[in-house]
């Protein structure tokens, strides 16, 4: 019923509206919106004490707040105050549900302000504010009341510190494309200390220097930055000194090679590698050819039927791999074509007798059953449809082929250990250790690197840094340790939701990844990519 009413008002055409209508309507929409406030806050009050959100796997209603209701931390922020509103204040929130008393922001701030005044005395001036807003008291006239009241309220106490009880706090946000916001409650000390660093470092630059003051406080602030980081006084963060990662791109690698001299240097040292194992398949069964190079191959071309062969990086898994998941790609596809332009040649309707039989290995149907191991269960089998298997097999195409030139032995590795300098140029590490429950480094740094945040399917806002890699596949059942087979989780949702809980977690080839809890419910990372039909 109130999303047909909002609807309903959300469709009408204002432009052709009076004013005074205009305003009648957004008059009720601030009283419905402070009546919205009480409803939302006692439900927030009940959901809370009942644990509503661990039946999806989030450890506190915040977070479920985020993560399931798709909100930004800042409005989760408002929502946890009108729960805070709904428990702690009576009146305030029996002043919302009135809707004409008091505006749902105007409740917020009284109950910040309330907070300063002595438990005992709260209530009353609560109370006493309430009554001040209904008589018609505006927002400076509420302000003076409820200084007067904690001065009259508070203890005398000449030792209390200037600033001791009032709120503090900072937050940086990120936004599109990195950009960054930044809220805060400063202590009078913290806001001198910092417009003082502010103010040295943002005075302009001559006569040519055309910023506004804003933008000279943010060059200020990035100046200050900056020169904490150089002077080496910041404390290790887990015990580590700060850490500087280095993001170089394939491409400009190959941009730096010019005339792609050290290309070329790779590839006479892999016809060298690939020479040796033409020898050893010369004296092997072989494929019932000869190897020829130079003027023989030369000669004998000239009355020979051409078969191009181009070789690349010998990375024999990888290449293998490669090829598989391109032939079941393809069946795949053909199938699904065939399936949708009818039966075969056959005059009877069945496929042709040549045909492999849909749903084999060299032919899957539509209907395609991946084994998609789960850390407790490996093996579980998932029925998938056509589009989503080919969607998945697309990803494991593009990460065999970057697999492909990567690794100790690729190009990649090569031009950066030849084309960088100190630093940037030493060995490749192993993405992959083998069978072992101790966990590298550089591969801790890589997980961090990739997941940036708990992976949890149903969304965990902690950072990769808060979090610790876990084994997809557990090591007794085989699972390695390596880059693909490690996935950071929080301590919540690692020891006590998988652990504990016993919710089963399954990380798909593609890597999308959900989680069942005991009861059979089922949380999502996100939907297989979208293909067109």
């Amino acid at each position: 019923m109130l999303e047909s009413a909002m609807g309903f008002l959300a469709d009408a055409d204002a432009a052709q509206m009076p004013a005074e209508a205009l305003a009648e309507c957004l008059r009720a929409l601030e009283r419905t919106d402070a009546v919205e406030a009480a409803a939302r806050g006692q439900l927030l009050v009940a959901f809370d004490a009942k644990n509503g959100h661990l039946a999806d796997g989030q450890r506190t209603c915040r977070t479920w707040l985020i993560h399931s209701l798709r909100i930004t931390t800042g409005q989760t922020a408002e929502h946890k105050a009108v729960q805070a509103l709904a428990r702690d204040h009576r009146p305030l929130l029996e002043a919302l549900r009135e809707g004409h008393v008091i505006t749902k922001s105007m409740a917020l701030r009284l109950a910040k302000w309330l907070r300063s005044i002595p438990a005992q005395f709260r209530e009353e001036a609560e109370e006493f504010l309430v009554t001040a807003a209904q008589a018609g008291a505006d927002e400076r006239m509420l302000a003076r009341f409820t200084a007067e009241i904690r001065k009259r309220t508070a203890p005398p106490d000449p030792d209390d510190e200037p600033g001791k009880d009032l709120d503090r706090g900072l937050s940086l946000d990120t936004t599109f494309e990195g950009a960054g916001v930044i809220h805060g409650d400063l202590t009078p000390e913290c806001a001198s200390m910092v417009q003082a660093v502010l103010d040295a470092l943002a005075a302009p630059e001559g006569a040519d220097d055309i910023r506004t003051r804003p933008e000279r406080y943010h060059d200020a602030l990035r100046e200050a930055m900056r020169r904490l980081l150089a002077s080496d006084l910041l404390p290790k963060r887990a015990g580590q000194p700060v850490k500087a990662l280095v993001h170089i791109y394939f491409a400009e690698l190959c941009e730096m090679d010019p005339g792609s001299a050290l290309q070329d240097k790779w590839i006479a040292e892999y016809r060298a590698q690939w020479a040796a194992h033409r020898a050893a398949a010369s004296v092997g069964t072989g494929d019932g050819g000869a190897w020829l190079e130079g003027d023989a191959a030369r000669a004998i071309a000239c009355d020979a039927m051409i078969i191009p062969v181009v070789t690349g990086d010998i990375d024999a898994s990888a290449v293998e791999e490669l090829i598989t998941l391109c032939v079941r790609y393809d069946h795949i596809r053909t199938q699904a074509a065939a399936e949708q332009d009818g039966p075969g040649s056959s005059q009877d309707g069945q496929p042709p007798a040549d045909a492999p039989a849909a749903g084999t290995a060299d032919a899957p149907g539509t209907a395609e059953v991946l084994a998609a191991g789960t850390a407790d269960a490996p093996g579980t089998a998932e029925v998938l449809g056509t589009a989503e298997v080919l969607a998945m097999l697309e990803h494991q195409i593009l990460g065999t082929v970057i697999r492909v030139v990567s690794g100790p032995g690729g190009i990649a590795s090569f031009l950066r250990r030849n084309l960088l300098g100190k630093g940037l140029n030493g060995p490749s590490l192993p993405l992959d250790v083998g069978q072992t429950d101790d966990i590298p480094v550089h591969l801790r740094r890589l997980v961090a690197l990739r997941d940036q945040t708990c992976q949890f399917p149903g969304g965990c806002d902690q950072p990769a840094a808060g979090c610790e890699p876990h084994h997809v596949l557990h090591r007794q059942d085989g699972g390695r340790t390596s880059l693909t087979n490690l996935k950071d989780y929080c301590w919540w949702h690692h020891h006590v939701v998988l652990h504990q809980m016993g919710w089963k977690l399954t990380v798909h080839p593609d890597g999308t990844s959900q989680a069942r809890s005991p009861g059979g419910k089922i949380i999502r990372s996100h939907s297989p990519p979208f293909r067109p039909g």
